[in-house]
């Protein structure tokens, strides 16, 4: 639909997320190479705050505020205001996504 806009990125699978709360879109194979991320995910994924979102290889990790209207974290959250998602889609894919206007 020309001209239609959303504010919303589907991840994969049943995800979709606000625009305005993805902090970040990145390539899994590129950013694993780094140390530092290798240590972030894994503090992630051992603080519960991992999703992957399907069974598929991952291609992509986005990092997402969960973060209420009031800067205020979620009840649901485990003790952090960011959930990193693990998507079957590719970074640039979902980038795409996210900075198109229509």
């Amino acid at each position: 639909m020309k001209g239609y806009y959303t504010n919303f990125v589907h991840l994969g699978g049943d995800v979709v997320v606000n625009k305005r709360d993805i902090v970040g879109i990145f390539d899994i194979k590129l950013s694993i190479k780094s140390k530092t991320t290798k240590k972030f995910l894994k503090t992630c994924n051992d603080e519960g705050f991992v999703s992957k979102i399907t069974e598929e290889e991952t291609r992509s990790f986005v990092i997402v505020n969960i973060k209420g209207k009031n800067n205020e974290i979620k009840k649901d959250s485990k003790c952090s205001s960011l959930i990193v998602y693990f998507s079957p889609i590719s970074s640039l894919t979902l980038q795409k996504r996210a900075y198109s206007s229509y």
